[in-house]
């Protein structure tokens, strides 16, 4: 039933994905949206997977390649990780990534980036990354970021796909088209770098409260909204010279 109503989906708002070169002469940013161990290790939380999922290994997988590359070409990397206050729920979510938890913590795979001088961590207690960065006094990280490193194109990697990937890059898009982010002018996501969680239409009716969210469907159109909002989506992403 879902793979049919995949192909459905698909059929009736198609996906154009793209191959995308990064310029060796164009300024280029990774952002890794909260893979962390609460969204990806196996039963590391109330939203963890409950069994490997091939969808977010690939994902980190990919994140961890442009990782390295980034980081062997000291180029700037940032890093949100999902944290919040015990106490302080992000509805309609239970409990999950509490400051000072290892769920709030990178994935394995990823806590090397920590010791990395490029890499910049934030941690956000919202969906929305962006929104996260804002400081008391009204400054923004993210923004900040972006400008002192002088960045034309960003690329986005992450979890959730259609949650807080997509609010992250719809906000950034709202603020480069407001001029609140120049140099930026490329916003690509990249979709096998790219992952949601799965939680079937069976699961959803025994849960109080709860909505379906069959994985496959919910990232297509995450990537979807994503193009719609005026973001390049990448089946692959290679780059100009590097530096040896």
């Amino acid at each position: 039933m879902v793979l049919h109503t995949l192909e459905l989906l698909k059929k009736e708002i198609p996906l154009e994905e793209e191959s995308v070169c990064i310029p060796e002469d164009v300024t280029t940013g990774l952002v890794l949206v909260d893979i962390i161990n609460g969204f990806c290790t196996v039963g590391a939380g109330n939203l963890a997977p409950r069994e490997p999922n091939n969808q977010i290994l690939e994902m980190i997988n990919e994140s961890e390649k442009l990782s390295s590359v980034f980081c062997d070409q000291k180029w700037p990397v940032l890093a949100f990780l999902d944290t919040h206050q015990p106490g302080k729920l992000e509805h309609p979510y239970p409990s999950h990534c509490l400051a000072g938890s290892e769920e709030s913590d990178l994935v394995p795979a990823l806590q090397w980036l920590e010791k990395e001088p490029n890499v910049t961590i934030r941690r956000k207690d919202c969906y929305d990354g962006y929104i996260g960065s804002i400081e008391e006094d009204g400054s923004n990280v993210f923004a900040d970021w972006v400008k002192n490193n002088n960045i034309q194109l960003l690329l986005v990697t992450g979890i959730c796909t259609d949650i807080c990937v997509l609010d992250f890059v719809c906000s950034t898009l709202s603020a480069r088209n407001h001029g609140l982010l120049a140099p930026l002018q490329d916003v690509v996501v990249y979709s096998h770098g790219c992952a949601t969680f799965d939680f079937p239409a069976a699961a959803a009716r025994d849960t109080k409260d709860a909505l379906a969210h069959p994985q496959e469907i919910m990232h297509h159109m995450g990537l979807y909204m994503a193009k719609g909002r005026g973001a390049k989506v990448a089946k692959n992403v290679s780059f100009g010279a590097l530096k040896k």
